[in-house]
């Protein structure tokens, strides 16, 4: 009997949909899933047209419950594989990603949420890292990005104390981008991502870029980051002056995604 993939991809416009598909385990993190996780992202990278990625869990039950502890040595190879233990947490893509999260997104889970630039979770949905109580450290970016996103302090009281946040609290210190009804977040995220295709890519690229590459760097370190995509962009930028001259966008209209 041929075991089913793991890990699905599809497309919806310029949305590339990456669906982690083990609900009977919680979506949670296998050898095989890791590298089907890795091989997703190298052909989202590749399709030129698609646009954004959007990064979800089958079923309604959970995103990712992270690392399949009963086949945790299946991962055992991947520990110091330089794209990451869960198939791709130690690289950046040069796209935008989105993780439309229902149910719980813990551990490695929550860890696969904070790699991706944006993230749409439903009301009911449960993040922390409870791998605490087990000794099982954070190696796949948590440490680092979850600091980045929501100050230190709070990402202190996370990692120490592994508690679990509700949506709500979740939303309120900046970790989820927004909260949707339930059976809505794969919806949302998919429309997100192909508004976000709408924009200008050169630009909207390089501010992405200048915002992830700067945030380690110093202020005068930054800014001279951000200025090198002038020359590249240019051409877009004055493009966009024209047709807002020629009355395109007035008040405001079609801000935000």
């Amino acid at each position: 009997m041929v075991r089913p993939r793991p890990v699905r991809y599809e497309r919806d416009g310029a949305a590339a949909i990456v669906t982690i598909d083990r609900p009977e385990r919680r979506n949670a993190v296998d050898g095989d899933t890791a590298q089907g996780l890795y091989e997703a992202l190298v052909r989202f990278e590749a399709e030129d047209d698609a646009r954004a990625m959007v990064l979800t869990g089958a079923g309604e039950a959970a995103f990712c419950a992270g690392a399949d502890l009963k086949a945790i040595q299946t991962l055992g190879p991947r520990l110091m594989a330089p794209e990451g233990p869960m198939g791709f947490t130690r690289l950046t893509p040069a796209k935008p990603t989105i993780a439309a999260i229902c149910g719980y997104a813990l551990a490695g889970g929550l860890e696969l949420a904070l790699w991706c630039d944006l993230r749409i979770a439903t009301e009911s949905a449960k993040l922390g890292f409870p791998e605490r109580r087990w000794g099982v450290p954070l190696i796949d970016g948590g440490t680092q990005r979850l600091p980045r996103i929501v100050g230190l302090g709070r990402a202190l009281d996370l990692i120490l104390t592994g508690r679990i946040l509700d949506a709500r609290e979740a939303h309120a210190m900046g970790m989820l981008t927004e909260v949707v009804a339930d059976g809505e977040h794969l919806r949302r995220a998919v429309e997100l991502a192909n508004n976000l295709a709408r924009f200008p890519q050169a630009t909207m690229l390089a501010d992405r870029s200048a915002a992830i590459e700067g945030v380690g760097m110093d202020l005068a370190q930054g800014l001279a980051l951000e200025s090198e995509a002038g020359p590249d962009t240019y051409r877009d930028a004055v493009a966009g002056a024209e047709r807002f001259a020629g009355g395109e966008g007035r008040g405001g209209a079609g801000a935000g995604a």
